[in-house]
């Protein structure tokens, strides 16, 4: 009996673990995912991270191969294999969003909440022909679905700072017809750091320093405003037409007001995000179709920011609208041959991304006003996968042939055209029963965005650089898995060479009315990054089991850029290592203590902007406790109120102070000691 609970534990350890599961198809619990090795698979993060509904931050504390961009006490952005931005996909849902901030205070991450998920998958590496734009890795969300049965849940959260969440879902249908509707709101004070500092203090810290001008402080009546609120609405409808056939509709509202975002100039007067989705799949049609999927979406987002709370704009304030949306479409045809599974179909997409500035709400000149002038970049890719089977070795090839074109409202730009044809050969060698090789070798793509090409300052200055190439991967992955009888491992180490890297050159300036300024501040160079992880799980007893990951990357630009020195890549994240112990009294009671952990950021691209960060170490404590339909969650983060940070400071982001000469950038220190409870009724 006792073997067979430590069976069964070892099993649920795998599944929660910060790397995939073995099985080439896997059942966790709602879950079901043809996960390749070189997948990894987060499950339960509304669960898990019940205190937030941050996704970045959630992936920060159970990945160790995803780094936070801390910019806010929400709406942050994540780093995968010392990559940002475009340099990964994120979809949700199959479904392609981009932020509207060129200052990435609304990543894409950022438009889904953790209750909303059932699931994330983190594929690193350049083995996705199926979406646009996957250079170095992408992350696939996965939100929940309804079910038939009836049943559903309300959370009540409260935590420091004067935290309060409440959210709930429903759902419920027939065998026909199913639906599912789920809403949040949320609200949240200024945090504080270790040294007792909110948001107006860290900015204080850095005047009293030197560091900032004093005009970037809130103005008095503003000192005590909440980080933010934000409420979100997600409804579901699943229509079995016929037994092979299911027509999916979805919608989902995001909508947060002021967020205040302390290392910049500018807050968040509102972000608010459209997410709609319709997906039609049809099984089994006949010998060339086990599964014929279509898919149309649309998403589309809104974001004004003010420096309207600041002393700068007590008399006189400024204001930068902008709005960007995608609308986008999948056609695509599986079919099985002999040893082959064969996907083959077309992938388009549209984003537009227009902006501009006002000043007391009262646009800019016309020759000022534009930020991102109209700008359209208008994507439609075929792509090609086969999956060969060979007794103990599983072939994974596919192509992909992108053709792109980025064309501005404003005619004095250049448009922009790109064709590339991507690629990948990914190979798995099954040993014996617990034991996996595999390795891997690819091409892919991305190419610049509005920001990168026709970015435009409020003087009228030119930051982006309109000529310039897309990026181009080529990298090589290989790695082991291997199960034991009490425990679960895996290696992976990868090198990658990055032609024409999209890299921001704090150099590049111009004199502008006496001031110096950006100028065609992005250009192509060179670069390699390579690095490895390890992960895994070990059961020591039927009641206690532990989980741990860490990760390294090294990254360096093949020459300086121009007018610089150094060779440093940017955001590269040091050495990282996340570990927990887990124990289980029965099924209603359960502990979890984990550590996160980071060496000193000792090589970073100090000539654009990045500082020496130290290491540090944390320690998380949850418990939570079940009482039939009831479940309450008790748990404290950062619980020695340490002071760190783990944002570094490139100027691709505008930080405090904006004056590019300046060095001396504001550095945003983590959440410190913070306490928080749920208490969760499902029926």
């Amino acid at each position: 009996m006792t073997r067979l609970k430590t069976g069964i534990m070892l099993s649920f350890a795998c599944v929660m673990s910060l790397h995939t599961v073995q099985a080439a198809e896997v059942e966790m619990g709602t879950i079901d995912v043809e996960a390749n090795v070189d997948t990894e698979v987060i499950k339960d993060v509304s669960g898990e991270d019940i205190k937030s509904a941050d996704v970045a931050e959630a992936l920060f504390k159970q990945s160790s191969s995803v780094s936070l961009v801390r910019r806010s006490g929400i709406a942050n952005d994540i780093i995968v294999r010392g990559q940002k931005k475009d340099n990964i996909s994120v979809t949700i849902d199959g479904m392609k969003i981009y932020g509207a901030c060129p200052n990435r205070m609304d990543p894409p991450i950022s438009h889904v909440l953790t209750n909303n998920i059932d699931y994330i998958e983190i594929n690193e590496g350049p083995y996705n022909v199926e979406d646009f734009g996957v250079l170095s890795a992408d992350v696939k969300v996965h939100t929940i679905k309804p079910e038939a049965e009836v049943h559903g849940d309300i959370n009540l959260g409260l935590g420091s700072w004067g935290y309060q969440k409440a959210a709930f879902s429903l759902s419920g249908g027939t065998d026909t017809v199913r639906f599912l509707l789920s809403g949040s709101s949320e609200t949240s004070g200024q945090y504080k750091d270790g040294d007792g500092n909110d948001f107006v203090g860290q900015i204080q810290r850095e005047i009293d320093d030197g560091k900032a001008i004093p005009t970037v402080q809130y103005q008095d009546k503003y000192k005590d405003l909440d980080a933010y609120t934000k409420n979100t609405f997600m409804g579901k409808v699943f229509w079995n037409i016929t037994d092979n056939q299911e027509l999916r509709l979805s919608y989902t509202g995001n909508r947060s007001d002021n967020v205040l975002y302390p290392s910049s100039k500018m807050d968040a007067l509102s972000d608010d995000s459209d997410l709609f989705n319709a997906e039609y799949i049809a099984t089994d049609l006949g010998t060339y179709s086990k599964e014929l999927y279509i898919q149309a979406y649309q998403t589309e987002v809104e974001h004004p920011m003010s420096t309207i709370y600041r002393l700068m704009g007590a008399q006189a304030y400024m204001t930068h609208a902008l709005t960007t949306k995608v609308q986008g479409g999948k056609i695509k045809n599986t079919f099985e041959m002999n040893n082959h599974l064969v996907t083959g179909g077309v992938d388009y997409s549209k984003r537009n991304w227009d902006g501009g500035y006002y000043k007391n709400d009262i646009p800019f000149p016309e020759a000022k006003f534009h930020s991102i002038w109209d700008v359209d970049t208008e994507n439609i890719a075929f792509f090609l996968k086969d999956k060969i089977t060979m007794d103990k070795f599983v072939m994974d090839v596919g192509l992909r042939y992108d053709d792109t074109s980025i064309t501005s409202g404003n005619l004095k730009q250049q448009d922009n055209d790109y064709n590339e044809l991507n690629g990948y050969i990914n190979g798995t060698y099954h040993m014996d029963e617990k034991t996996k090789l595999f390795a891997g070798i690819g091409k892919s793509s991305r190419v610049p965005d509005a920001k990168e090409l026709y970015w435009i300052g409020s003087m009228g200055n030119p930051i982006g650089t309109p000529d310039l190439d897309a990026t181009i991967n080529y990298e090589f992955d290989i790695g082991i898995e291997k199960q034991f009888d009490n425990a679960s491992m895996k290696a992976k180490a990868f090198y990658s060479k990055l032609d024409n890297f999209i890299a921001y050159n704090a150099s590049n300036t111009m004199t502008m009315m006496g001031k110096e300024v950006a100028y065609n501040s992005y250009e192509n160079v060179d670069a390699t990054v390579y690095g490895f992880e390890l992960s895994g799980t070990y059961v020591a007893t039927a009641e206690l089991y532990f989980d741990y990951g860490m990760s390294y990357q090294k990254g360096e630009k093949d020459q300086p850029l121009t007018g610089q020195t150094g060779t440093n890549m940017p955001e590269i994240p040091p050495f990282k290592f996340n570990a927990a112990a887990n124990y289980d009294w029965d099924e209603t009671l359960s502990f979890r203590a984990e550590v996160i952990a980071s060496d000193a950021w000792t090589d970073y691209d100090y000539e654009n902007g990045e500082q020496e960060l130290d290491a540090y170490g944390i320690l998380n404590l949850r418990g939570s406790k079940k009482w039939g339909n009831f479940e309450l969650t008790v748990g404290i983060d950062n619980l020695f109120d340490t002071t760190y940070a783990v944002s570094n400071t490139y100027k691709d982001l505008i930080l405090l102070p904006t004056v590019v000469a300046d060095d001396n950038i504001m550095l945003m220190n983590e959440p410190g000691r913070y306490l928080y409870t749920n208490l969760k009724y499902a029926f």
